[in-house]
């Protein structure tokens, strides 16, 4: 569960940011070092992910693909999928419908 406005770690080299959801709609900025990973995970939320800086691997359904700056990448609900950052990077995560595992309700 994350505190809505507040940075902490999310995963070793991964801080990230939730913030103030809508009705069906959240985002959340995530951070990384380079080389730190966003482990391999899934959920049924539809995820959008705009890259604010730098350069990263995304890994969906076992395809790789690289963001850069100003890239967009769409994950499907249900989609198994992590990232590896290969520089500093940062990420603007979008997902529909609300992640109430992240927002702790």
């Amino acid at each position: 569960m994350a505190a809505i406005g507040v940075w902490e770690q999310a995963e070793p080299g991964v801080t990230r940011k939730v913030f103030q959801p809508g009705i069906g709609l959240m985002m959340m900025e995530v951070h990384f070092e380079e080389g730190a990973e966003g482990a391999l995970h899934a959920h049924p939320h539809e995820q959008m992910s705009y890259c604010l800086k730098g350069a990263i691997e995304f890994k969906i359904n076992g395809e790789k693909t690289l963001v850069r700056q100003g890239d967009t990448i769409v994950i499907p609900g249900g989609a198994e999928h992590g990232v590896k950052a290969l520089e500093p990077s940062a990420l603007l995560d979008t997902f529909t419908p609300l992640r109430l595992d992240l927002l702790g309700t």
